[in-house]
C-alpha cells in the first residue's frame, strides 16, 4: 500500500519523515526533547524546520475521526491543539503494516501537568489548575461537546498571568452533539473527578506532590467550581420591571469572568411587570478581544486582563482619560510594553511568553516597591527581573524557536 498523507495546509517536509519505522524507533535527528504527557499510544514530538508537531500512532479510522473532530473544534474557536494531518499506508522495510499516524501542531509554551509539577508547581497552585480545567470543560459543554475522557493527562496547560489556560489535546473519545444533555455533562464531570483524583494520588506516590494534599478536597473544588460557573453562564434570572438595571449587572458579571454575551433571551409576562433573562450564547475571550482590538496583541484572557489594568493605570498616571483610547493604547504599547519585552535577552525568550513575562515584571515591581517603600520605575524593575529571576529560571520548554 502506498503512503497516503491527508494534511491541513500541508508541510512538504512531512514526506521526508521516516514513516517506514515505528514511532518508538525514530531517532534524535527527528525527535525533539519537548515534554509530552502520558498516552495510551506511542507519541513523539518532531521538528521540521521552524515547525514542531506531535505525532501519535493509532488506528486509521480513529485517526481520521479525531482529525476531523479537532478541525470542527478549531472552527468553533475552542481551545484545542491544531490538527495537521493523518498518515496512512505505512509499512516497514519488510512490507509489514504499521499503525496510522495523527499529526497535530505542537502548542507553544504549553506543558503537560506532570511537567508542571516536575518544574516546581506547588500544592497552592492546584486551585488555579482546577479552574483552568473547569473553564475548558464548561466551554466544551457550552458548544455541545461530550468529551468522554476528561483528565489532566488529556490537557495541555499554558501559563496565564500567574494562573493557567487549558487546551484539549486528546479528542479520541469526544463527540459533538446536536444538544448536550445534563446527564452527559454530569457523566463528563464524574469521569473528570475519578481521573483527576487518581492522577493526584499518582503524583503523591511519585513524590511530585505534597502527600498532605487532600485529593478529595481538590475533587470537591472541581465539582463546586464547575457547577458555579455553569450556573452563572446559563441560569435564568427573574426580577421586576423596575429592576432593568439587573440586565446590565448580569452582563458585567459575565464580563468579569471573561465571557461576552453574544445572545440574551429576555421574556416579560403579559402585564410587563416581571422580566426573565437567560444567556443563550456566551463566549470566553472578553478581555483578549478588547486588548487585541486596542493593541493587536494576541494573548490569553487573564494575561489580557492584566495588561488592560496596566493600560488603565498608565492612562490615569499620565492624565490621558480624555484622549482616544486606541491612541493611548498605542502609546502604552510602544512606550512601555514593547521596550520592556525588548530587554529580554535572546537566550531567555523561550522561557515564557512575552505577555507572561510582562505580568511577572508587574508582580516583581510590587515586591520591589513594597521593599523600597516607594514605587520603583518599571524599566528598572524589568532589568532587575531579567537578571535576578528570568535568567535563573529553568527552561520549561526547550528546543522551541524564538518568537519571530
Amino acid at each position: 500500500m502506498a503512503l497516503h498523507i491527508v494534511a491541513n495546509r500541508p508541510d512538504p517536509a512531512l514526506v521526508g519523515l521516516p514513516w517506514s519505522l515505528p514511532l518508538e524507533q525514530w531517532g534524535e535527528e527527528h525527535v525533539v526533547p519537548l515534554p509530552r504527557g502520558l498516552s495510551r499510544h506511542v507519541v513523539r514530538i518532531v521538528r521540521l524546520g521552524e515547525r514542531t508537531y506531535a505525532v501519535k500512532e493509532t488506528v486509521e479510522d480513529v485517526a481520521f475521526r479525531e482529525y476531523r473532530l479537532l478541525r470542527d473544534l478549531q472552527r468553533l474557536g475552542l481551545p484545542c491543539v491544531v490538527p495537521q494531518g493523518v498518515v496512512t499506508g505505512r509499512t516497514d522495510p519488510d512490507g509489514e503494516p504499521l499503525p496510522s499516524a495523527l499529526l497535530t501542531q505542537h502548542l507553544r509554551f504549553s506543558l503537560p501537568y506532570r511537567s508542571l509539577f516536575a518544574h516546581g508547581l506547588q500544592a497552592e497552585n492546584l486551585p488555579s489548575l482546577v479552574d483552568a480545567v473547569v473553564v475548558l470543560l464548561v466551554r466544551l459543554h457550552l458548544a455541545d461537546f461530550f468529551w468522554g475522557d476528561v483528565s489532566l493527562s488529556n490537557v495541555l496547560f499554558r501559563r496565564d498571568a500567574g494562573g493557567f489556560a487549558a487546551y484539549l489535546v486528546d479528542a479520541e473519545t469526544g463527540e459533538l452533539q446536536p444538544s448536550l444533555s445534563d446527564a452527559m455533562r454530569e457523566h463528563d464531570l464524574t469521569v473528570a473527578t475519578e481521573n483527576v483524583f487518581a492522577e493526584l494520588l499518582d503524583l503523591q506516590a511519585s513524590d511530585s506532590l505534597d502527600g498532605d494534599v487532600a485529593a478529595h478536597a481538590i475533587i470537591e473544588l472541581l465539582q463546586d467550581r464547575y457547577h458555579a460557573l455553569w450556573t452563572e453562564l446559563t441560569d435564568a434570572e427573574e426580577f421586576g420591571s423596575d429592576e432593568m438595571w439587573r440586565i446590565e449587572q448580569r452582563i458585567e458579571r459575565l464580563n468579569d469572568l471573561g465571557f461576552d454575551v453574544d445572545e440574551l433571551d429576555i421574556v416579560t409576562d403579559i402585564g410587563g411587570e416581571q422580566v426573565r433573562i437567560q444567556p443563550k450564547v456566551v463566549e470566553l475571550g472578553h478581555h483578549r478581544r478588547e486588548l487585541q482590538s486596542l493593541t493587536g496583541l494576541h494573548v490569553e484572557d487573564a494575561q489580557a486582563r492584566r495588561l488592560l489594568n496596566d493600560l488603565a493605570a498608565y492612562t490615569a498616571h499620565h492624565d490621558l482619560g480624555r484622549e482616544e483610547r486606541a491612541l493611548v493604547a498605542n502609546r502604552w504599547l510602544t512606550g512601555v510594553y514593547e521596550p520592556i519585552i525588548a530587554l529580554v535577552p535572546p537566550e531567555a525568550r523561550g522561557k515564557l511568553e512575552p505577555a507572561e513575562i510582562f505580568h511577572e515584571v508587574l508582580v516583581h515591581r510590587w515586591f520591589l516597591s513594597e521593599r523600597a517603600g516607594t514605587e520603583v520605575d518599571i524599566f528598572e524593575t524589568a532589568r532587575d527581573y531579567v537578571q535576578q529571576i528570568l535568567l535563573r529560571r529553568p527552561d520549561e520548554v526547550v528546543a522551541t524557536p524564538p518568537e519571530q
